[in-house]
């Protein structure tokens, strides 16, 4: 995996337990594990993207349309993991808490969108 790709995993995976701090001190253990759930879920739409989208190109087509195919792509499996993993929460975990959930995806995105300012 891609030094860069596992940096932004990191800072997403420390907002999403501080997060979860922050949730089970205001609101409870349900609150926490809601909001830990919402951070997983943006990590791990984070790394299906990653996964799609920096796959080494294929044979066929000039590098700029296979580069651009391969972030298409990469956004697609982002969206697909994302609707997926909001569905099963909602469907599996009766107790959820739907403000900590998304307050925690959202916090969770930001991370994901503020690595693209930093300079390597």
């Amino acid at each position: 995996m891609h030094h860069q790709v596992r940096w932004v995993l990191r800072c997403q995976l420390l907002v999403t337990l501080a997060a979860g701090l922050v949730a089970a001190l205001g609101a409870g253990f349900h609150a926490a594990v809601s909001a830990v759930f919402g951070g997983t879920i943006a990590m791990a739409s984070a790394a299906a993207y990653a996964w799609r989208a920096l796959r080494p190109p294929g044979q066929a087509g000039s590098a700029a349309r296979e580069a651009f195919r391969a972030q298409v792509a990469g956004e697609g499996y982002k969206f697909a993991v994302t609707l997926l993993l909001f569905a099963l929460v909602f469907k599996v975990y009766a107790e959820l808490a739907a403000l900590p959930l998304f307050l925690a995806y959202a916090a969770t995105v930001v991370v994901y969108w503020m690595a693209l300012l930093r300079q390597l």
